[in-house]
């Protein structure tokens, strides 16, 4: 019994097929300034010719750790649905194993996205951990070597609200993000060009603490992989600014401060004693601050349109005009199909689980003149992009 409203394989070819269409729809390149007037006319630029950030497509869509609404996330097989989708960008976050190696898991925690609980040779690993002061208990992938993490198979995290994707439980093993490279490789000389990806170094602060810092890691496989370069079709991200200041010493790939709500401290800071909120770093003074060594940021939605008590999109913030001001690119993040992850305004329907009114969130997310958006679902994400670019195409 699939839970929520029926989607079927046909529709989701049609979607994805439309999906593809839209890479050209959306190949709008947008320079400077030229962002926010592309996404504030609706009017498509031409695409740059050059390489590098500003030659992807406005709005950009970004697939939350792969196609994760059709397949367990970070996987090679939802990261390659994406693709067929046409995503632009392929998500991975970044965690480590005992032995150094960088994994693609959303958390270090993997008990609800491996099925590790099942293995008894593992059952003395679970253990207590805080980590960025949240107290968690389950295995961890700093406990585990490559090796014995490679025994493992991957899982749908919310098979509540995404019962189809459990279809998928155990079919792909835990990527290395090693293994990822030389896929985006492989791809890309498949389909004729360039793989972009979208990295984030998750909980730097604490892996350092532990002896196992991020960032060194992961700029020895930027380099390597040739995706170390101001204009590789690479972005690196972080929820702690000072990663993204570390990634900045080390590479030229391009960078992005994600920003929680209004009211956060990032870890970084609060380890550091910096009394900043993300309030703070969303003011112009803020925002010229992360430009000094970032290209982008990546809110969180609700700091581009507010919700109301009642969850229902309110009048947007002046953080695009903002952000644009000082140079910075916007990637807000999620958007989401189903009821539960939608503004009130465009649920439909009283099952969370049931796909809302995706679309019309996406329009006004879009008319905010945001450069992209991290969705789980590209194919809307691309529909909507189209649709919003070229409105007479439909």
């Amino acid at each position: 019994m699939t839970q929520g409203a029926p989607r079927t394989p046909a529709r989701r070819t049609v979607l994805g097929a439309a999906g593809a269409a839209a890479f050209g729809a959306t190949a709008g390149l947008a320079a400077g300034t030229g962002t926010a007037r592309a996404a504030e006319t609706g009017r498509p630029q031409d695409r740059g010719h050059g390489r590098g950030h500003r030659s992807l497509p406005v709005p950009t869509v970004i697939a939350h750790r792969g196609a994760s609404g059709y397949r367990p996330e970070h996987t090679l097989g939802s990261y390659r649905h994406a693709l067929d989708l046409g995503a632009h960008v392929i998500e991975q976050d970044l965690v480590p194993t005992k032995d150094g190696h960088l994994v693609c898991r959303h958390e270090n925690d993997i008990t609800g996205t491996t099925d590790v609980a099942d293995h008894p040779e593992f059952a003395s690993r679970k253990t207590t951990k805080t980590v960025d002061g949240t107290s968690l208990t389950g295995w961890f992938t700093e406990d585990f070597t490559l090796a014995e993490l490679k025994t493992l198979r991957a899982k749908e995290r919310i098979p509540g609200t995404r019962q189809e994707n459990t279809l998928y439980d155990g079919r792909w093993t835990v990527p290395t993000f090693e293994e990822v490279l030389r896929w985006a490789d492989e791809e890309g000389r498949r389909r004729g060009r360039e793989i972009w990806l979208h990295v984030e170094t998750k909980h730097p602060s604490y892996f350092r603490s532990i002896g196992l810092g991020l960032e060194e890691r992961l700029a020895k496989l930027l380099r390597r992989y040739g995706r170390h370069r101001a204009d590789s079709p690479t972005f690196l991200q972080s929820f702690e600014p000072s990663s993204m200041q570390r990634m900045a010493k080390l590479v030229s790939t391009p960078r992005v401060v994600l920003l929680w709500t209004a009211d956060d401290r990032p870890w970084d800071f609060r380890e550091a004693g910096d009394p900043r909120t993300v309030a703070d770093l969303v003011t112009p003074e803020g925002l010229a601050w992360i430009a000094s060594y970032a290209q982008g940021i990546g809110p969180l939605l609700d700091l581009v349109i507010p919700k109301d008590a009642a969850g229902r999109l309110g009048t947007p913030t002046t953080l695009v005009r903002d952000a644009h001001a000082a140079g910075l690119i916007l990637h807000p993040y999620t958007q989401r199909n189903e009821n539960a992850f939608l503004p009130a305004d465009f649920r439909r329907g009283t099952d969370p689980a049931a796909y809302g009114d995706a679309f019309g969130a996406l329009k006004r997310y879009f008319a905010t003149g945001i450069d992209g958006i991290f969705s789980d679902n590209p194919d809307t994400a691309l529909l909507a992009a189209a649709d919003f670019t070229d409105p007479g195409a439909r």
